[in-house]
């Protein structure tokens, strides 16, 4: 029987380097704006452009490495090692297929996705430069997503660290030298980043082919399990959808309520997203022990670890939330040195701060119900969420309230209707039977 320290132990041994690895994610853009920036305000302001249409585009795309996680874990944790890498392998065709279209479709659509932002032309050539390479690397980005999620269902955190840090550290040389010298301006950036990503590819492509010749699996494509990892894909892509959609709806009534209140919402959600990190690496662990649990017939372990990640993502909540609490008087200040601006957003920081437990376990119940592959379910409850959150964020756009209050009650309305929906749906979910369905 796994006792309460060993589970907390194998909820760490996950949880941690999945944590090193997402944060390292965002920092290839990051090193990008700071190589570029020294180019100049146009080229800089062309790369935003740029990275707002890639973000969007990868998240969505990131279905492919929750849909691969609880495909491998169910076979791992039922001992069928040859099917587990199989599985995560289809993902891996899938996301090559999935890349290559969404590369040729990209790159012809280029001109156009720039011209819908309204930059001055000088804006929009950087843009389109910058994003016409880069559309060539979607196809690498997916698969690392997939690879990712076929590593994590076999238990496996660290290698995706590794792998993902080596990443980040050759982005940033490539850039350097392509940018300065080599006198590319961003073109080399992109051609930086693209590199980057398809050296990842490389690395993943040796560690997945030692895993399918140790456990004596196949590496080519099967049409059946292409057809089962983009049916669950399909699912959470619709999940990722809604999710896309709440935030969109809540950035445009931020941007009716005013420059300056949009900018406290940039703010709030920043802090947000900066602890969403440490949740989804507490997601991710649920997902890979919950699938490998489902997979092997231990209903009873599936508990223990939905009641274990359930309970660190409550107590990690109240932790952020006390912290984010302590700070409000001067994260605004932190941001732009303003103190009206750190007047203004207070107000919301505070609510954030008392709505953390509840993220908390919503994100974890999330990648409860992601290892379980209810795919279904959550696209259903995707749906569901904005039935509430739309009227509301309505009257807050009707009703226009000024300042710190607007603020407040935006994000009241985020933190409070949004995520306790969630929290509604998917705890809903999980008081249920039907969800946990064991075998491999």
């Amino acid at each position: 029987m796994t006792t309460r320290d060993t589970l907390n132990r194998d909820i760490l041994r996950l949880a941690v380097p999945a944590l090193g690895a997402l944060v390292a994610e965002p920092m290839f853009l990051i090193v990008d704006a700071a190589l570029v920036g020294h180019l100049g305000i146009v080229p800089l302001a062309g790369l935003g452009i740029a990275s707002a249409v890639l973000q969007t585009i990868v998240g969505l795309m990131v279905f492919l490495a929750y849909a691969t996680t609880p495909a491998v874990a169910r076979r791992f944790g039922a001992g069928q090692f040859a099917s587990a890498v199989r599985a995560g392998v289809d993902g891996l065709w899938l996301a090559l297929g999935l890349g290559a279209a969404l590369a040729v479709a990209g790159s012809l659509a280029t001109p156009g996705i720039v011209a819908l932002f309204g930059a001055s032309a000088e804006v929009a050539e950087q843009a389109q430069i910058y994003l016409g390479i880069s559309m060539w690397g979607l196809p690498a980005m997916l698969i690392v997503f997939a690879a990712t999620g076929l590593l994590r269902g076999m238990q496996d955190t660290v290698t995706p660290l590794w792998i993902a840090g080596l990443g980040f550290g050759a982005n940033a040389l490539l850039n350097w030298l392509f940018i300065y010298g080599f006198g590319w301006g961003i073109a080399g950036s992109a051609f930086g980043t693209v590199m980057a990503q398809w050296g990842m590819v490389a690395a993943y492509a040796v560690v997945v082919r030692r895993l399918a010749r140790r456990h004596a699996a196949s590496v080519l494509p099967q049409r059946d399990g292409m057809r089962g990892s983009a049916r669950s894909g399909g699912w959470l892509f619709l999940r990722t959808v809604s999710l896309r959609a709440a935030l969109l709806a809540t950035v445009a009534v931020a941007t009716g309520l005013g420059t300056d209140e949009l900018a406290g919402w940039q703010i709030a959600f920043t802090i947000f997203s900066t602890a969403a990190f440490a949740l989804d690496a507490l997601a991710i662990a649920a997902q890979a022990l919950i699938g490998k649990g489902l997979g092997a017939g231990d209903e009873r372990g599936v508990r223990r670890v939905l009641g274990r990640t359930v309970a660190w993502g409550v107590w990690f909540g109240v932790i952020v939330g006390a912290v984010v609490a302590a700070a409000s008087p001067v994260l605004g200040l932190v941001f732009t040195g303003d103190p009206a601006v750190a007047a203004l957003v207070q107000p919301a920081l505070l609510v954030l701060a008392v709505a953390q437990p509840i993220c908390g376990v919503v994100f974890v119940l999330d990648g409860v119900l992601m290892g379980a592959g209810d795919a279904r379910y959550l696209a259903i409850a995707g749906g569901l969420n904005l039935v509430p959150f739309v009227p509301a964020l309505l009257i807050v756009a009707a009703l226009q309230p000024p300042g710190a209050a607007g603020l407040a009650w935006l994000a009241a309305t985020f933190f409070g209707v949004y995520m306790l929906a969630r929290l509604a749906t998917l705890g809903w979910r999980v008081r249920r039977p039907e969800w946990i369905t064991a075998g491999g």
